[in-house]
């Protein structure tokens, strides 16, 4: 069976550039980069080599970058590390459609006696920046994604700096980028951002690399305690290989973004034409298809009569990768909770269905996958 893979916003393809790095590093021989003899220079000059190049495709200053197990550690220290470095200013403002990684912590920071508020949306999953004035005037931290996961739908990062007041006087900003890197251009990153966080697996980097980025002059708490490495901040030995294959991956993303983010539009607007043609019932959730204000990859229908988690196995089962939403809430028996944040009533948010394309997705996939849809859910 030839397997049609529409789930890079849960993890891409390994790169062959990144595997061929990755197993590189892995060649050179053991070394732990604290270590002060060759082997362990040579693994410190590979991480620094890393962090170099991802400064270089991102346009930031490498030492404002630190290495994390991940974009869901890399968030919980951007929030957490703020938060717990300003204990009498704890006032935390996020929205109802982020990542369980974002959402996870504001809970934990509730917890621990900051003030939360989690904003609405519309009805395309954009925030609705007027309801809240005084709270954006007045958090110490504002933690939303540049793009959303199962949606597609882009914040207006700059509306939100805006409506937070004057940058010298306000809060943080902290971006949940993982969605956006690679995909559109990252404009908002020093215009408007004072943390951001990239995973490299979603550009086809290894599995198990997170990139916090802070600007200078911030500081964070750490949340483990140990050695020294990564400032400090992220203490324990650091994953040469992956690193190094992830920073090959972010910078190959960066520097094809250009001309991948235009062939992905046209695959997904493809594929929503035609399905929408088979299946006249299905709905669009979040912005319309020629709306500037999406990811040019991502689709998310409710195909009516249908259990999203159900008929995402049995598409598995006809060769065709799809997700009923985020990777982390595959196991949830719930309706989404960014639909149902977006006004759908409980049905349609279980009918609901991600697809995602990637640069190695091809017009053929595009009609196979309708295909099979039309298949379980025409």
């Amino acid at each position: 069976m030839n397997r049609i893979y529409l789930d890079h916003n849960a993890t891409a393809p390994l790169r062959p550039a990144a595997r061929r790095a990755f197993d590189e590093a892995l060649d050179l021989g053991p070394g732990n980069a604290s270590s002060v003899h060759e082997s362990g220079r040579t693994a410190r000059g590979l991480i620094d080599e890393a962090r170099e190049r991802i400064a270089g495709a991102l346009g930031i200053h490498e030492e404002e970058l630190t290495f994390t197990s991940g974009g869901t550690e890399a968030l919980n220290l951007a929030i957490m590390g703020t938060l717990r470095a300003t204990p009498t200013h704890k006032s935390l403002v996020s929205c109802k459609t982020e990542h369980a990684a974002v959402l996870g912590a504001c809970s934990q920071a509730a917890e621990e006696g900051a003030h939360l508020t989690l904003l609405e949306v519309d009805g395309a999953g954009r925030l609705d920046l007027e309801q809240e004035q005084t709270a954006l005037t007045e958090a110490r931290l504002v933690a939303v994604a540049s793009a959303n996961g199962e949606t597609g739908t882009l914040q207006d990062l700059v509306a939100l700096r805006a409506a937070m007041g004057d940058s010298r006087k306000s809060g943080l900003l902290c971006v949940d980028g993982v969605q956006s890197l690679g995909r559109e251009p990252l404009n908002w990153l020093r215009e408007c951002a004072d943390l951001a966080v990239f995973s490299a697996h979603k550009v086809g980097g290894p599995q198990g690399v997170g990139v916090l980025w802070k600007k200078r002059g911030i500081s964070l708490q750490p949340m483990a305690h140990g050695g020294g490495q990564e400032g400090g901040l992220r203490p324990g030995t650091e994953n040469v290989a992956a690193i190094h294959g992830a920073a090959v991956a972010i910078e190959l993303a960066a520097q094809e973004q250009c001309d991948v983010a235009p062939h992905l539009r046209a695959l997904t607007a493809l594929l929503w034409q035609r399905l929408s043609a088979k299946i006249p019932a299905a709905r669009l959730n979040g912005p319309p298809m020629d709306d500037p204000g999406r990811l040019p990859n991502t689709l998310n229908v409710s195909l009516p009569g249908t259990e999203g988690r159900i008929l995402v196995a049995q598409l598995d089962l006809l060769g065709l990768a799809v997700s009923a939403g985020s990777a982390c809430g595959s196991g949830s028996l719930e309706p989404s909770h960014v639909l149902l944040s977006m006004g759908l009533e409980e049905e349609q948010a279980r009918a609901g269905l991600r697809i995602s394309l990637g640069p190695s997705t091809t017009e053929k996939d595009i009609h196979g996958a309708v295909d099979i849809l039309r298949k379980t859910a025409g």
